[in-house]
């Protein structure tokens, strides 16, 4: 019988912020994978956990893998935690997942803190539907990818970054996206954290005064369904009248279905367009 791998969530600042359930699984199981044991031993001594860890990071994860794979198919279990929150959530332990799940292994989780839903509640912006982005890339061509995307997406837009890139991040979120509403989440659950609500161009200005410390998630508000049809209907209006329709025409619509499509695009009635098309005929015609 194979173990069972055990993603057990742990504090993301607070250290009482744990389950009963995490202690006992941490303590039974019969090995900790921790992305660093020397900052994981500081929970590990406050709870009285003697168990044997390892170390599982970004940097050794394809191999090591293999090595807890092996671990858990010889029948031990193992618990993977992360620095801090869910491990799985913008770390390495996807990969460790992915694995078990190919070589047949249980998989269960022992859920408690998680920064991205802990700071989409605090936020006071829409929770119904968001998006998680965790770190941008810092490679330049797709972070300018990410950001393009960024500008349509209408669901809450919930980042994690690190003090020395945050106001880097915070002008380019503002040149690409406008000046949207932002909560500002920082040190959470810690003694010091904070909770912002702002405009991206006022986060801008205040940390060009203020030197970021801590650790960041920044909360945004998604693109409005009325703002996001504008720019749409913006982007139809580069085009005549009749490139529209040809559009159209050439997909195979016949100049009734055409006229419907566009109008539709443009945000006018059907009647509008027909008279604007009209009046164009004339005009060439004049």
């Amino acid at each position: 019988m194979s173990g069972i791998l055990y993603l057990c969530s742990t504090p993301i600042g607070n250290l009482e912020d744990i389950s009963f359930r995490a202690i006992k699984t941490l303590k039974e199981v019969d090995l900790i994978a921790a992305e660093d044991t020397r900052h994981s031993i500081k929970l590990l001594n406050y709870y009285g956990i003697k168990t044997p860890m390892t170390s599982y990071h970004e940097f050794n994860k394809f191999e090591k893998a293999k090595y807890l794979i092996q671990k858990l198919l010889d029948g031990q279990n193992i618990a993977l935690i992360t620095d801090a929150g869910t491990p799985g959530i913008s770390d390495p332990g996807e990969e460790l997942v992915k694995q078990a799940h190919q070589a047949g292994i249980t998989v269960t989780a022992v859920s408690g803190a998680c920064a991205a839903v802990s700071a989409l509640i605090l936020s006071g912006l829409p929770t119904r539907r968001f998006c998680f982005e965790a770190f941008l890339p810092e490679e330049k061509k797709e972070r300018a990818r990410i950001l393009e995307e960024l500008k349509n997406e209408s669901r809450t837009i919930v980042l994690y970054e690190a003090p020395h890139r945050l106001k880097k991040t915070l002008k380019e979120l503002f040149q690409t996206l406008g000046d949207r509403r932002i909560t500002i989440i920082k040190e959470l659950t810690k003694r010091h954290e904070t909770i912002w609500q702002t405009k991206l161009s006022e986060a801008v200005d205040c940390y060009e005064e203020n030197e970021p410390k801590g650790e960041y998630v920044l909360v945004l508000d998604g693109v409005s369904p009325k703002e996001l049809q504008e720019k749409e209907q913006k982007q139809w209006y580069e085009l005549s009248l009749e490139e529209h329709m040809n559009l159209y025409q050439k997909q195979g619509m016949d100049k009734k279905e055409a006229m419907k499509a566009v109008a539709k695009d443009r945000g006018l009635s059907k009647r509008e367009i027909y008279r604007l098309l009209i009046d164009g005929y004339k005009t060439k015609d004049g």
